[in-house]
């Protein structure tokens, strides 16, 4: 029971957020067909494909750390 249950891979919603666990970048979700997502990243830019299966949740720390290095990446463009 439980060994069918952790073969399916998580399923996020359009809209929301995911990690790719390969690349390890977190991104907004934004298509998906029955296999791949399309995730852009959170601060605006080109989006990805990731198959379903290398998908994972995003943890309330992994989300603001995304957030503050990316701010952080902002900055440093207006001052140069």
């Amino acid at each position: 029971m439980s060994t069918e249950a952790s073969a399916t891979p998580w399923r996020p919603e359009i809209g929301g957020t995911a990690r790719d666990a390969v690349r390890n970048k977190v991104g907004r979700v934004m298509d998906r067909t029955h296999t791949r997502y399309w995730l852009r990243p959170l601060g605006g830019g080109i989006e990805w494909d990731v198959p379903a299966a290398d998908l994972r949740p995003v943890t309330a720390s992994e989300l603001l750390s995304t957030a503050v290095t990316e701010a952080n990446e902002r900055s440093k463009g207006a001052t140069a």
